[in-house]
Order: structure tokens, then C-alpha cells, then sequence
């Protein structure tokens, strides 16, 4: 009895071991990045800046919201700081349950994620935000002026962030559906005028209502789907060999 619940009980002790060291990471992230919270948030809103009228600013509308989102910017900024370390755990806490071949795709497909995950990020700081931004504020007239608050303009950037980072995961995603066999790139290649049609709709509830914004947003996702379509023939599920007829 005891026997059966001895590994039980290692497995909850390590991770507790594996959150603590995690939260302690995510702790030092967020006091170090408390220090830089101004300047990482000027950095944050610099798209918005440059697209405002000569002299345009953030508000804050409460005593408070100026400390809070500053607050909020060093732990996103922690997280994102502490998340190589926090990954780490996850995995010295996984990786004894994996098989060798199990293992040895984990780490690529970590890899692969984050990069793309980065430039999604980037995609949408210095592409899609500008280009947004200008659109939205051209409803601005000489009395209706935009007076954007701190606190919505976090909420709001962090959202379109995360979310085009997230759409950049596609060519991930898809290569992993292939690999366990849910999918192939001749179903992808033979689905493509659909993936593009769906693209285009997304787009378009995503971006201002005019032409060149909808393909700015587009026309890089039907990239990644192509690149999906090359990544699955590379690194998909070879089908086994055809048997010789006896």
C-alpha cells in the first residue's frame, strides 16, 4: 500500500518543488522589471504615440491607475522575463513520463513555437498596431480629440499582441496535427481556396474596414499557411512503405 503511494507522493513533492521555483522566478522577474515599468510601458505605447496628434498623451482617469498599470506592465513583463525558466520546470517536471521518441520532439516544437510566437508579436507591434491606430484615429476632429487612458490602451495592446502571437502559431500547430497524424499536407494543399477564404473573414473582423489594412493582416497568414503546407511534406508522418504483392 505504501509502495503504491510512495510515487504519488514524490511526484506531488516535485511539483511543488517545480511551482515554487517557478514563482519565485516570476517574482524576480516582476521586481526587476518594476524598475524599467515606465520606460517598458513608453515602449508599449510608442505605436500609439506616433500615430496622435502633435502633443496627444495618455490619461489616467482614477488616483490609482497610473501605479496600477505600471503594476501590470512589470508582471507581464516578469512573466515574460521568467518564462524560459518557468519552461524548464515544466519540463524537468514532464520529461521523466516521456518515451525517448517522445522526448526528443519536444524541445523543437518549444523552440518553433517561441520563435514564431516573437514574430507575431513583432508583426503586430510594428505593422499591424500603426496601421490600426491610424485608421481609428482619423475619426478625430477639432472637437471630438482622442484622450486615451493608460488602463484601456494596456488591456487593449496586450490583447492584439497575444493574439496575433498566438495566429503566428498556426505553421506549429499544423505540422503537430500532421506529425500524430490528424491531418496531411495533401488535405491542407487540397483545402487551401477554404484556409484562404477563412483567412480573408478573419482579417476583415479583425482589421479597419478598407483594402490595405485587411491585406497587411492577410497576406502574412496565407504565408504561414503555405509555410505549413512545406513544413508538413518536410516533417510530417511518413507513410510506411507499400508492401510487395505475394
Amino acid at each position: 500500500m505504501d509502495e503504491k503511494k510512495l510515487p504519488l507522493t514524490t511526484h506531488l513533492q516535485e511539483l511543488r518543488k517545480r511551482l515554487v521555483l517557478s514563482f519565485i522566478a516570476v517574482g524576480a522577474g516582476f521586481a526587476l522589471c518594476y524598475a524599467f515599468s515606465e520606460s517598458i510601458f513608453d515602449i508599449l505605447s510608442a505605436p500609439l504615440l506616433k500615430m496622435m496628434p502633435t502633443g496627444g498623451s495618455l490619461i489616467f482617469t482614477s488616483v490609482a491607475e497610473a501605479f496600477f498599470t505600471y503594476m501590470k506592465v512589470a508582471f507581464i513583463s516578469g512573466l515574460i522575463l521568467a518564462s524560459p525558466f518557468v519552461l524548464y520546470q515544466i519540463w524537468a517536471f514532464v520529461a521523466p513520463g516521456l518515451y525517448r521518441h517522445e522526448k526528443k520532439y519536444v524541445i523543437p516544437f518549444v523552440l518553433a513555437g517561441s520563435f514564431f510566437f516573437a514574430i507575431g508579436i513583432l508583426f503586430a507591434y510594428y505593422v499591424a498596431l500603426p496601421v490600426g491606430f491610424k485608421f481609428l484615429l482619423g475619426f478625430a476632429t477639432d472637437f471630438i480629440k482622442p484622450l486615451p487612458s493608460m488602463k484601456e490602451y494596456l488591456s487593449f495592446s496586450i490583447k492584439f499582441l497575444l493574439a496575433f502571437g498566438l495566429v503566428f502559431e498556426f505553421p506549429v500547430v499544423l505540422v503537430l496535427l500532421v506529425r500524430i497524424g490528424v491531418v496531411d499536407a495533401k488535405t491542407l494543399a487540397k483545402q487551401r481556396k477554404y484556409a484562404i477564404l477563412l483567412i480573408f473573414i478573419f482579417a476583415a473582423i479583425l482589421t479597419p474596414p478598407d483594402i490595405i489594412s485587411q491585406l497587411i493582416v492577410a497576406l502574412p497568414m496565407i504565408g504561414l499557411y503555405e509555410l505549413s503546407i512545406l513544413l508538413s511534406k518536410l516533417f510530417g508522418k511518413k507513410s510506411p512503405p507499400a508492401q510487395p504483392a505475394p
